[in-house]
């Protein structure tokens, strides 16, 4: 029996804890978290506001993204006592040390979905895994 080979890969350089870094992964990732940040980049900016620029995300969803960010200290929620209650979420440093990365990510998408899409077209005409066939060379 053949032992599992060994692939180099950032996954090899992290510590014991990867778990966490993949949760953090995880979490930079969402495209929520990609647009509200990248919406954020401006300034700070009232959860309204940030809801009608960031169109979809429903008001469940954009309060758990916020609540989230401030939790890993990516944004600040500052509340103003007046009235009606103002409330605004701005980027901290660390939260505006991951602008260039969810900026070239919401590029990157931007840049790629119709060629995206139309993989996704003919994924649907051949099925996913059947486009490419390869014959090894101990088939026989």
């Amino acid at each position: 029996m053949a032992s599992a080979r060994q692939i180099s890969g950032p996954c090899q350089a992290w510590p014991e804890d990867s778990a966490f870094i993949r949760e953090v992964l995880d979490r930079i990732g969402d495209k929520w978290t990609v647009l509200a940040i990248s919406t954020l980049s401006t300034g700070s900016l009232r959860y309204s506001d940030l809801q009608a620029s960031i169109p979809g995300i429903s008001q469940r969803m954009l309060t758990q993204t916020l609540k989230r960010l401030e939790q890993d200290g990516l944004i600040t929620r500052t509340a103003y006592a007046e009235v009606p209650p103002r409330v605004e979420y701005e980027l901290t440093d660390l939260g505006r040390s991951l602008l260039d990365a969810v900026t070239a990510m919401a590029g990157w998408a931007a840049a790629h979905h119709s060629e995206i899409a139309g993989n996704r077209a003919a994924s649907e005409l051949t099925g996913v895994g059947r486009g490419r066939t390869s014959v090894s060379a101990s088939a026989g």
